[in-house]
């Protein structure tokens, strides 16, 4: 499933992201992205198994959280770079908008996974998104995605349930066209 670029996404939720462009480079290619973020909005805490990410601020402050570390707050011109594997969030700690450049790297999925993301949560009407949509995420992009906050059991148990569910009513036929997993 391909995205036309620049491509817009909203969560209805004080969260906006334009990914700009994609450029080749030798060792995979980087989505370059520029985001919006409401006061005290800003995505929950997540892991990529496969990126990179790094985000600037251009405007306002930014506040960021490595699971199990103190926050750290970033201001205009300031960077923070998340390796792969390093479960982390980020957020708005100002009162006003917050704008950020930054890039993941590869790109892989990542403009699919959070299209689909932010469409499942403005479906649900809050940051949980809709339970079918939600479930095709977690378990399709499990090699490549993570939320660390979300129990075991949910994971496990809950969400590949919900899956299976899910492809029984025929309710994934519209990513028929999505990305491969990684494995």
């Amino acid at each position: 499933m391909e995205f036309p670029l620049p491509h817009t996404i909203d969560s209805g939720l004080g969260e906006k992201i334009i990914f700009k462009e994609i450029i080749k480079e030798p060792d995979g290619d980087k989505v370059i992205l520029e985001g919006y973020c409401s006061p005290m909005a800003g995505p929950a805490m997540h892991i990529h198994f496969k990126q990179d990410e790094a985000v600037t601020v251009v405007k306002g402050r930014m506040g960021c959280e490595i699971l199990g570390q103190s926050p750290v707050y970033y201001t205009e011109g300031q960077t923070a770079t998340f390796l792969r594997n390093t479960p982390h969030r980020f957020w708005n700690a100002g009162d006003d908008e917050l704008i950020i450049q930054g890039w993941v790297k590869p790109a892989n999925s990542i403009i699919f996974f959070l299209s689909t993301l932010y469409a499942a949560q403005i479906k649900s009407g809050n940051k949980r998104p809709a339970a079918f949509e939600g479930a095709y995420l977690i378990v399709r992009y499990k090699h490549e995605y993570g939320l660390p906050g979300l129990p075991s059991f949910v994971k496990k148990v809950i969400m590949p349930l919900t899956y299976n569910i899910g492809r029984l009513f025929g309710k994934y036929r519209k990513f028929k066209d999505a990305p491969k997993p990684l494995k």
